[in-house]
């Protein structure tokens, strides 16, 4: 068997710390440049948008900030209204979701950056909106008399130098408020 010269090993070892040394000069800049943090809030009571004889919209402003020290991207918000037929059928219940000052007539949700804290701009405000329909040939003012409290599932898609995960908020809609914002 032969022997590796002790030269070579040198070699080596000079390499593999220079790999190591590299790796945690990266690992420390990349924890210097810092993380995206962004602080979700409603921003607002739910509205009124619009009303006729079937249906009614109705919107919550909800804040997204980055209080964090790089770039965070959010992607795909849905807004889901929980209403399912079976606990209450006279109503259909829609969700849509648009950023404040900037609608779409196609439903879709175009991806937004909100910079790092201190730039510009570092704070976004996005819309939920819950479209109720009267179901049954009933208008809208029959239908919402009985409707039941619901929850509104809030799930957007974030990413920035952390890998992407979803997140999800909870939105209370009572019945009673519903009527108060239709004058039911």
């Amino acid at each position: 068997m032969k022997m590796v010269p002790d030269n070579i090993i040198f070699v080596i070892d000079i390499i593999l710390c220079v790999i190591l040394f590299a790796i945690i000069f990266i690992k420390l800049y990349l924890r210097y440049l810092g993380k995206e943090e962004v602080v979700v809030t409603p921003a607002s009571e739910f509205t009124l948008l619009e009303k006729d004889e079937t249906r009614v919209a109705i919107q919550k402003e909800i804040s997204f900030k980055n209080e964090g020290k790089s770039c965070a991207t959010i992607m795909d918000v849905i807004c889901r209204p929980q209403l399912p037929f079976e606990q209450y059928d006279k109503i259909e219940a829609w969700g849509l979701v648009e950023r404040n000052g900037a609608p779409r007539e196609d439903d879709y949700f175009e991806s937004v950056l909100i910079q790092k804290k201190g730039e510009e701009p570092d704070e976004i405000t996005i819309c939920a909106k819950v479209i109720l329909i009267g179901r049954k040939g009933l208008n809208i003012n029959e239908a919402l008399k009985e409707m039941p409290d619901i929850n509104i599932d809030f799930i957007w898609l974030e990413t920035g130098r952390t890998p992407c995960n979803y997140k999800k908020i909870i939105l209370r809609l009572s019945g009673d408020e519903v009527r108060r914002l239709a004058n039911v």
